[in-house]
């Protein structure tokens, strides 16, 4: 089982990112999420902490695969990747201070922009996310902080519609 969770908010053309105030990824862009707690799953999880960084309630999510890293010979550990479809006149005012950072509204297209270096590592796998149906292992390899190599590997689950939770 991995230890994180992270989930992505997508409203129409723009997806609600944090600039994190703390490790990992300080002063980058990235989704919502953390650790799980003891006996909580990944979906139980993402939606607390979903809660907890925005203040949104969700009932449902989409499991859309894993995210994985190893740092040289280190196993870095990994998380669960979710996305939310967001209806397009769903209102939430950003930019917004939480306790984690400030959360904001980003363009699809600016969060993919090859120039854009306030990103965490999200190019590599963001398409995938927005328009497969498939689920992936995304893993990384970094040596120090750059990425080695990256490889997407298709999961194969099951996907429980009801609540979009993976089913081995």
């Amino acid at each position: 089982m991995l230890k994180y969770t992270i989930a992505f908010l997508k409203r129409g053309d723009e997806i609600l990112l944090l600039n994190r105030e703390k490790p990992y990824w300080m002063g980058c862009w990235n989704g919502v999420g953390g650790k799980l707690l003891p006996n909580e799953t990944p979906l139980d999880c993402v939606l607390r902490e979903i809660k907890e960084e925005t203040g949104i309630k969700l009932e449902t999510i989409h499991y859309k695969g894993t995210v994985t890293w190893n740092v040289g010979s280190f196993d870095g550990g990994g998380m669960y990747l979710y996305l939310a479809d967001l209806p397009a006149n769903f209102s939430y005012s950003t930019p917004t201070k939480t306790d984690e950072g400030i959360l904001d509204w980003k363009k699809i297209d600016w969060i993919l922009d090859t120039e854009n270096q306030g990103i965490a590592n999200l190019h590599y796998f963001f398409p995938a996310m927005l328009h497969d149906n498939q689920t992936y292992e995304h893993r990384f390899i970094y040596e120090g902080d750059l990425v080695k190599a990256f490889t997407s590997i298709p999961q194969n689950l099951e996907v429980c519609h009801s609540n979009q939770v993976p089913v081995k």
